[in-house]
């Protein structure tokens, strides 16, 4: 069966659509014994051939006459083949004239002129709509952020980023990157419309006797065809038929062959989805250990290029490196990182070998180079040492001023993911940022934004100059980018002059972000607890947060665990929104949240000797551990407190009646129990003086030798029978106090051991989270005293007796 293309008659007009530069070339030719009914019945049987994803758009058939090619119809199939076969192969259905992919190209007769061969080669591509073929075209074109139609952007539009362009810049920096980089602008000799449908011609005519040198040679000059033609190329039967040639012969290529044939799908914009380029990756790994280094690593990059993700091949790449690695040049080293960057794989021994090159070749690196490898190492997940970290910080403070606003923020990354605190670059950082801000798309400037927060670092010129420039072009930020914006300025719970533009445009972006809030539900939770930092509450959207829909949508659809962001949310919008009548969260979901959360703060607060040394003294000041009740008075804020509660008297109730064993509550009782103080201690905890112990001071400032009990003065602490007095020793219990008989508390203390994570960096102001949690129990009635970590930790190398002081003036003075 012969494949029929149809023309119009001369003088017919009937919206004809337009014709490419490639089709106007040639006019197509009446041939003898062909009907328009022959051409119909031919457009039906291969548009219903199931074995073919190909839509055949026809003209009308009426006022049109007939072309016919014999090699036509057996071409349009291997088309369809190539094209669709990643698909069918995964289905495990392919053509059964093609299932071996070296199955020999079937034989054409009566091959025409080569006039003849051009007519098919244009009427084909005007006339067979193949889907696939605008497909690969779009997929192409997105694929391939440096092409031409990717490149033609506005210069001046700062949202503009070529991510794929824009990582690559440290590869034209050094003349040694050509050796194993692809260069867009190193193609063969341009070829001209007639030339290209000439190699097409002589590829279907010769196919059983082409050799693979002169195939290599054929992709390599088609792929400089200009651009405009290339979509028509990749949908043209002969072409189809020399991929299938080259796949055919793969086993006789040579290493050169084959990365030029693979220069060439770069360069022709092959969609990374195509079946042989499967058989080319295997083909590949066959040859890794044959290859150099330059030419590894250019495989690596043709591979980026086309957008494919190759994990046989680099799986074992990586293993040559792991015997090789000491053979890496400073550039093969700085473009291998960059490749394992965007690959996201690589073994963690490889990663830290190359950290020790970097080490080595630190004093040569450029500003660019240090960006890249930040940028490889973060994307890999994989993390630098602190000195590695600190040496990469003084490089870039050498010379900030000529850092590029995207290393800057590829070096942001990583001291975000290291958590290391860099002070002189973050002081540098906080001078030049405010220049550059304007000037970066709200994508970096989103990853400056976040690296200030989970760096804990409040740099108010840093985020008053992103909350300025950030209304006015909000709707270019994805949803990520409003998420991480808001979560950034809640966490370090700072509020910038114009608050009320800010915040407003980020809630109407959130609106209108829906859609893509559903796709990514992890980013709406992240928005809704930024902003209940800053106390805002957008009952609308936390009503949707809470929705079973949603959070089935958040369990099923997003990556990442969401049961303690949903149960946060949850929580404080029943404390902070008491007219909130939207929804919320099962009691099953809030039980599950909780149960995870308290084993996590149980087992981080006992690894922690100050806290237990706290809690040791605190109960033994108070009279014992029913006197006080570690746990979390609230669950969803994530953190543990110390309770304490206290009568009209301000002394202690045994409220904590999981500390008393059952059989013993009934037999509480009482001692008169006389505790030896020295003149000097009661002096300061009348007075209050203690505190110059807390405020740094030491014996060698004061001149004061460390307070001791002395047998100078004994005073009897008066006892009721149900009440616990104020005292600084231990107390054992002898009258009756059934647990009926308790008092209700007056005063409940939430008595918090922090440490510096909980505040900005290097100040005493809370962050977010923590800043939070205090005013939600401030709502709830508590007062929260805090053992701050400055006064804390200093104390625990004092005497026990200045520590029990210290407790004593903080429970105590607090409740007053």
């Amino acid at each position: 069966m012969a494949l029929v293309v149809c023309r119009r008659f001369p003088g017919i007009v009937h919206g004809t659509p337009p014709c490419s530069a490639l089709i106007k070339h040639h006019i197509n030719k009446k041939l003898p014994g062909q009907t328009c009914e022959n051409c119909a019945l031919t457009a039906k049987k291969i548009s219903t051939d199931t074995r073919m994803a190909v839509t055949l758009k026809l003209l009308k058939p009426l006022k049109y006459q007939a072309f016919c090619g014999p090699f036509t119809y057996s071409a349009a199939q291997r088309v369809a083949y190539w094209n669709v076969g990643s698909s069918t192969r995964h289905r495990g259905q392919d053509s059964p004239e093609h299932s071996n992919p070296h199955h020999p190209a079937r034989k054409v007769k009566n091959i025409g002129s080569i006039a003849s061969s051009q007519r098919v080669f244009t009427t084909s591509s005007a006339l067979l709509g193949l889907e696939f073929s605008k497909a690969s075209t779009s997929n192409a074109s997105t694929l391939q952020p440096g092409s031409p139609r990717a490149m033609r952007v506005d210069e001046e539009d700062v949202e503009v980023f070529d991510s794929f362009e824009g990582t690559r810049v440290f590869l034209q920096l050094r003349p040694e990157y050509q050796l194993h980089s692809y260069n867009r602008s190193e193609t063969c000799q341009p070829l001209s419309v007639s030339e290209g449908e000439l190699i097409l011609h002589k590829v279907t005519v010769y196919q059983n006797n082409l050799q693979p040198e002169v195939i290599a040679d054929y992709f390599c000059k088609l792929s400089s065809l200009p651009a405009e033609q290339r979509p028509l190329l990749l949908s043209h039967a002969s072409f189809a038929l020399l991929c299938q040639l080259s796949v055919k012969n793969i086993q006789l290529f040579h290493i050169t062959d084959l990365i030029s044939i693979l220069k060439a799908f770069v360069g022709l914009g092959i969609p990374h989805f195509h079946s042989m380029l499967d058989m080319y990756e295997t083909r590949f790994c066959h040859h890794v250990w044959e290859m150099s280094l330059d030419q590894l690593l250019l495989v690596a990059d043709l591979w980026r290029h086309l957008g494919r993700r190759v994990p046989r091949f680099l799986n074992i790449f990586f293993s040559y490196l792991n015997l090789h690695w000491k053979d890496l040049s400073l550039s093969q080293l700085i473009h291998l990182i960059y490749i394992i960057g965007e690959s996201r794989q690589v073994p963690k021994d490889l990663m830290q070998k190359l950290e020790s090159l970097i080490l080595k070749y630190i004093d040569l690196i450029n500003l660019e180079e240090i960006g890249t490898i930040c940028l490889g190492f973060f994307k890999s997940s994989s993390s630098l040492s602190e000195f590695i970290m600190r040496k990469i910080g003084d490089v870039a403070c050498a010379d900030m001023q000529h850092l590029s606003s995207h290393a800057l923020v590829h070096i942001l990354k990583m001291f975000r993911f290291t958590h290391v605190d860099h002070i002189n670059f973050m002081k540098q950082f906080g001078e030049i940022a405010p220049q550059r801000i304007p000037s970066l798309g709200v994508q970096g400037v989103m990853h400056l934004t976040l690296a200030c927060s989970a760096l804990r670092i409040l740099d108010e010129r840093v985020m008053n100059t992103v909350a300025a420039s950030l209304p006015p072009r909000v709707a270019h930020c994805r949803s990520k980018d409003v998420a991480k914006i808001l979560w950034s300025f809640g966490t370090l719970n700072y509020k910038p002059p114009n608050t009320e533009e800010f915040y407003s445009s980020l809630i109407n972006e959130i609106h209108r972000k829906m859609p893509e809030f559903n796709q990514y539900p992890e980013h709406l939770l992240t928005c809704l607890l930024g902003l209940a930092f800053s106390e805002y509450f957008p009952t609308d959207f936390i009503d949707v947060a809470l929705s079973p829909r949603f959070v089935r949508l958040a369990q099923e659809r997003s990556k990442f665990e969401l049961t303690k962001e949903l149960y946060t949310l949850d929580g404080t919008v029943g404390i902070e929104c008491p007219d909130y009548r939207g929804s919320r969260l099962s009691s099953h979901l809030q039980q599950e949240a909780s149960t995870k959360l308290w084993n996590l703060a149980r087992k981080d607060m006992i690894s922690k000797p100050e806290f237990l040394e706290a809690l040791s003294l605190l109960e033994t000041m108070l009279g014992g551990p029913q006197y006080i009740k570690h746990h979390m008075i609230l669950p969803h804020t994530r953190s543990s407190d110390l309770e304490v509660q206290l009568d009209a008297d301000m002394k202690p109730l045994p409220f904590n009646r999981e500390a008393i064993p059952s059989e013993g509550v009934a037999k509480l009782r009482l001692k008169h129990v006389g505790v030896s103080l020295t003149d000097n201690l009661m002096s300061q905890l009348v007075k209050g003086k203690v505190r110059k112990y807390f405020q740094g001071e030491t014996e060698s400032e004061t001149g004061e030798q460390p307070m001791e009990l002395e047998n100078k003065t004994v005073i009897p602490l008066e006892v009721s029978p149900c009440n616990v007095v104020e005292r600084v020793g231990a107390v054992q219990m002898d009258s009756p106090c059934p647990s009926g008989h308790l008092q209700s508390p007056v005063v409940k203390l939430a008595i918090q051991l922090t440490n510096k994570n909980q505040y900005c960096y290097g100040s005493k102001d809370l962050l977010g989270l923590h800043s939070m949690k205090r005013r939600q129990l401030v709502r709830l009635g508590y007062r929260v005293v805090e053992l701050s970590h400055w006064e804390w930790l200093p104390l625990l190398k004092r005497t026990r007796l200045e520590k029990l002081a210290y407790l004593h003036e903080k429970v105590f003075t607090s409740a007053l």
